[in-house]
């Protein structure tokens, strides 16, 4: 009897002390872990949300870059965190495929999301002195030549690429790299031909006229790029793009989240964080928590389709 009665006082100890610590959050600094190198797209969204974020939160977010793995290094440390709120990752569209061709071991249910922040088309770049001024240029030197065409590759498989080769039954030569900010300056720099990535992520060398657009994967032109065709005005049906969006490791108490969706909420439609947005040319998509939960789980199955075609290709 002393012992249950002990359990039960040891018990209510806990529960107090986590209902405290959920009462008072947050009293320190919060951290956001981007899975991807500094000065790309995603580390661009994360750093200015969290700037806006800290006058929500009441203390600052501090940025954690933890890159490799086609971002599953930094999203495998952020599903394993401490469940106390106090480090969050921003989840990229990775998440929902990494898993599914075995390259790792986080998935979307090792988490519990806060809200989608950003959604965003890709878009084909190559130097402006290019042999290739054309998407069928690329896809011609590539079926005459397979493999002689590279591509920097922001995440490898990369599903951009994969989308259009598996729509044109064509194989590039993929050359990995840390994300947009490692991928863009190899095209400059005419290491490779080629790169898919986010119009903001690259949009001040497209008006620089460091880099040229030849296509971008959405349903509609661009109001920031008019001038750059679909790829479905090409010939090509394709629309692939990235998300990205807050999480927190699976089991985090609800008060702790709940604030956390408060405040990145107001951080989205803050102004500031709007006019940052539009003027780098990312995409706004603001999801809850439970829409997000939703997205996320509809795009592991829309991939699925994608991933068992690579691993037929591959023989897996």
């Amino acid at each position: 009897m002393k012992r249950l009665l002990s359990l039960l006082v040891a018990l209510t100890v806990v529960l107090a002390a986590t209902g405290a610590m959920a009462a008072d959050f947050p009293a320190k600094n919060v951290k956001l872990i981007v899975p991807f190198s500094a000065g790309g797209g995603t580390d661009a969204v994360a750093r200015s949300l969290a700037s806006v974020a800290e006058k929500y939160l009441g203390q600052p977010v501090v940025i954690i870059n933890k890159t490799g793995g086609s971002g599953a290094v930094g999203m495998t440390e952020g599903a394993m965190s401490k469940k106390d709120g106090y480090t969050v990752t921003m989840v990229t569209r990775e998440i929902a495929w990494l898993f599914q061709m075995g390259l790792a071991q986080v998935k979307p249910s090792d988490f519990d999301a806060i809200a989608l922040v950003n959604e965003d088309p890709a878009i084909v770049l190559v130097r402006p002195d290019s042999e290739f001024q054309s998407v069928e240029k690329l896809i011609e030197s590539a079926k005459a030549d397979s493999g002689s065409v590279k591509f920097a590759s922001t995440a490898k498989p990369n599903f951009y690429l994969l989308a259009l080769e598996l729509n044109q039954n064509v194989t590039f030569n993929q050359i990995p790299y840390n994300g947009a900010a490692e991928a863009i300056p190899a095209v400059m720099g005419g290491h490779v031909d080629f790169t898919m990535v986010n119009p903001g992520e690259a949009i001040s060398q497209i008006q620089a006229k460091q880099l040229k657009a030849l296509g971008v994967c959405s349903d509609a032109r661009l109001a920031g790029l008019p001038e750059v065709p679909t790829m479905t005005e090409l010939g090509y049906p394709i629309v692939t793009g990235t998300w990205r969006g807050l999480a927190v490791p699976k089991g985090t108490p609800e008060d702790v989240k709940s604030t956390l969706e408060d405040a990145f909420a107001k951080a989205v439609a803050d102004p500031e964080f709007q006019e940052f947005m539009d003027k780098r040319k990312l995409g706004i998509r603001y999801m809850d928590s439970k829409d997000f939960t939703s997205f996320m789980d509809k795009d592991v199955e829309g991939l699925t389709a994608i991933v068992e075609a690579v691993k037929k290709q591959q023989g897996k």
